[in-house]
């Protein structure tokens, strides 16, 4: 694909400058039994989560599912109205509670996010280049004319044109895609951790998706970021991740590396979502959808969650709550229909963007 290989160069060449993430024991990310309730209503019910240095995780589900509020809940960003309750650890240090300033260090510098609506996250009255500035400056300690040469290495480091003339312009002046790359290099400018990646490609077009996507992976595997990326593409996520996290209404229903979601699905649901996509190669197939939708947060069903949708279920699923359990090695599923070994997919639908 043309363009992609100097995206790749520049990225390479970049991040070898940099100094690797210092390795310490134990997991750089943990989340343990993170609930959220807005006025009473449970919204998240119990995310368990762990991010090691280098890792790369993808979490899959339908809207509502709750993959943005975990994040959200975790970096202390929800409105105050939320109830947040649970373990968030960064290195071992708690988050969740954590005083405004110590916050503010952990955000937009160890731990950055790319969200999803550009045109909410930037402040329209504020040219774009001071923005990604406020960043460099509090969180990589840049100043004076040091703050326009970094911010142009970064907008041209994700292919935004132009880059010289941009760090005037204001969000409206943009399109939305190239609002997009100017969040993308707000995200990278304070070096961090942990990027957790909120659909980064959306207002993309498929090159430049593909562009961003494998600029973000030489990042990783040069630094040793660890890379979050939240995505209702699962092609996607397939060639990006090593490990794919499912969630549905609220909880985790399955978690596996990305060849075992693929090839031996274990919860009806991963494979309601793995039905739905359609092949690129071979014959036409009629897609099979999930019936039904994501039950609202107050209006949960008492047992599973998914049983209203599910073809597999028993009686048991009506009652009660499946826990997430081990299949095999890493992988979990949170099913009591006990749905065994499915056949392995081809997965020449995996890739939605150009190779």
């Amino acid at each position: 694909m043309q363009g992609r290989t100097a995206l790749q160069d520049r990225a390479h060449v970049e991040s070898a400058s940099d100094t690797p993430a210092t390795s310490s024991p134990g997991p750089l990310l943990t989340i343990e039994g993170l609930t959220v309730d807005f006025n009473g209503v449970r919204v998240l019910r119990g995310i368990d989560f762990t991010l090691s240095r280098g890792d790369a995780v993808g979490i899959v589900g339908e809207s509502g599912s709750g993959k943005s509020v975990t994040w959200l809940a975790a970096l202390g960003l929800l409105p105050r109205t939320a109830k947040v309750s649970g373990s968030v650890r960064l290195d071992g240090e708690e988050l969740l509670g954590l005083g405004g300033s110590r916050l503010d260090r952990v955000r937009g510098g160890r731990v950055a996010m790319i969200f999803q609506d550009p045109s909410s996250a930037l402040n329209p009255v504020i040219r774009i280049g001071r923005q990604i500035g406020e960043v460099l400056a509090r969180h990589q300690g840049t100043s004076g004319p040091s703050i326009r040469a970094e911010t142009k290495r970064l907008f041209e480091l994700v292919g935004l044109p132009d880059a010289a003339r941009r760090f005037d312009a204001y969000p409206h002046e943009l399109s939305g895609g190239q609002n997009q790359r100017v969040m993308i290099a707000m995200a990278l400018a304070g070096k961090p951790d942990v990027l957790i990646a909120d659909e980064p490609t959306t207002a993309l077009d498929a090159t430049i998706q593909a562009q961003i996507l494998d600029l973000l992976t030489s990042i990783r595997t040069e630094t040793g970021m660890a890379l979050v990326l939240i995505s209702h593409d699962l092609g996607v996520v397939s060639e990006t991740c090593d490990r794919i996290m499912v969630m549905y209404a609220g909880g985790v229903v399955e978690t596996a590396p990305s060849d075992a979601i693929f090839a031996n699905p274990q919860h009806p649901y991963t494979q309601g979502l793995l039905a739905a996509l359609p092949p690129f190669e071979g014959a036409l197939q009629r897609l099979v959808p999930i019936e039904g939708q994501v039950p609202e947060p107050t209006n949960m069903p008492p047992g599973c969650a998914f049983a209203p949708r599910c073809p597999k279920r028993l009686a048991a699923c009506e009652t009660a709550v499946p826990p997430l359990k081990a299949i095999e090695a890493g992988h979990l599923s949170a099913c009591m229909a006990g749905v065994g070994r499915e056949a392995a997919r081809p997965l020449n639908f995996k890739r939605s963007i150009p190779a």
